[in-house]
């Protein structure tokens, strides 16, 4: 059994669409009235009640609010519920450590609400076309790019700068076959996105840097209008939409290129990046401040384009579905390691694409060297190579001990 989404664009009329705005923004209210309830009245509440204040108590005055306000009554109870849920949820990852405290939900961020599978109907229209019906709003047309698979749980509309969509999460009876495909090893970068251990290299697509320039001269021109003008929200809107087609050009290559690695390959070997870390900001104090603060934000930028974390994200479960595994391994000394004699010398790097080792000679592109000690890293007996005595100009990886008694000769591997 696996769990999958299907997003689809809506084409609402202009009174469904005026709907879909009443929803979201009375679901985004019971989300932030029931915020300020858990974060300022808890205490007078379980005093009064002399019961906890979580979601069943919550879901009780949800029922007295909707019957003191008739505008709160027009939406779907389901869809304010499913608000309540989300917040309950968004503590409870809180209080486990797993993400920051629940802030309010905003208008123009937030536009959104859920209902439950059993409530929607799906038809079929023509071979382009298909309608769902969601209650209080009726049948609302969107366009059927791919089939909808297995049985509907939650159905959710949102919006974002490039309209309305659907999204029908489904759970599918899947039985994961045996898979006896080969591994393989990928080390992320920037000049090349992937790099495989077999020696492909794989980008993002190139019109993402045209977009981005593009996208910096709109953030540009809303930054020189007025603000409340008419004009700073058409440029807005613009910038939004840029940076949507941006990131719908990124996940379709994601998703592309995840389908045909988990096609090809068994087990995927990525190094354990830590990327928040990474793409910290370099700016510091009045008294401190950082060093090459421009260049880290370029340098953040361009590892945030290539959405490292996103394909990691997708890959996995597409091989999981197919059988396959996703490893991740420690990253440390990849790139300064001879794949060829297990030699690690920071020298050896002698630049973004050439890695030229001074201890055996063995020459290859950099990112593929590093693709092939990310995949041997994953073996038992990495440990073992890596832990090789060397000469004292090269380090040893970090954490791995050497074995008691060393090879006679120079470096290398048995």
């Amino acid at each position: 059994m696996v769990l999958r989404g299907f997003r689809y664009k809506l084409a609402p009329t202009a009174d469904q669409e005026t709907l879909f705005r009443q929803f979201a923004g009375v679901c985004r209210l019971v989300y932030n009235l029931a915020l300020e309830q858990r974060h300022d009245w808890w205490r007078q509440f379980e005093r009064t009640t002399k019961s906890k204040l979580n979601y069943v108590a919550q879901a009780r005055e949800l029922t007295k609010l909707r019957a003191e306000f008739d505008w709160i009554a027009a939406v779907s109870q389901t869809c304010q519920q499913q608000a309540l849920r989300d917040l309950d949820k968004a503590f409870a990852n809180f209080f486990a450590g797993r993400a920051c405290y629940p802030t309010p939900r905003r208008k123009g961020v937030n536009d959104a609400f859920r209902f439950q599978g059993r409530e929607v109907e799906v038809r079929k229209l023509n071979g382009k076309w298909s309608a769902v019906r969601l209650p209080k709003i009726g049948w609302v047309k969107f366009r059927d790019s791919r089939p909808l698979r297995g049985t509907v749980k939650n159905v959710t509309i949102a919006m974002d700068a490039l309209g309305w969509h659907v999204s029908f999460a489904c759970e599918i009876d899947h039985v994961a076959p045996i898979n006896i495909c080969p591994a393989v090893g990928i080390d992320r970068g920037v000049a090349n996105t992937l790099t495989l251990s077999t020696g492909e290299h794989l980008s993002v697509p190139a019109s993402l840097e045209a977009i981005e320039r593009r996208c910096r001269s709109a953030q540009h021109v809303v930054g020189r209008r007025k603000k409340g003008s008419k004009r700073r929200l058409t440029a807005i809107r613009r910038a939004f939409r840029l940076s949507a087609k941006r990131a719908r050009i990124r996940r379709d290559w994601q998703h592309k290129t995840a389908l045909d690695m988990s096609r090809r390959f068994g087990t995927v070997v990525l190094e354990d990046l830590r990327i928040k870390n990474m793409t910290a900001s370099a700016r510091g104090t009045m008294e401190e401040p950082g060093r090459m603060v421009r260049q880290k934000a370029g340098l953040n930028r361009s590892i945030l384009n290539q959405g490292w974390f996103g394909f990691e994200t997708i890959l996995a479960y597409k091989l999981e579905e197919r059988g396959g595994y996703l490893l991740k391994v420690d990253p440390a000394y990849t790139s300064q390691t001879c794949s060829e004699c297990g030699a690690v010398d920071s020298r050896s790097r002698e630049s973004q694409a050439a890695f030229v080792c001074r201890h055996c000679g063995f020459r290859a592109h950099a990112d593929h060297n590093a693709a092939i000690n990310i995949l041997r890293r994953n073996s038992a007996s990495m440990r073992m190579e890596e832990g090789h005595w060397l000469s004292d100009e090269v380090r040893t990886g970090r954490g791995l001990a050497p074995p008691e008694n060393p090879p006679a000769s120079a470096g290398g591997r048995c």
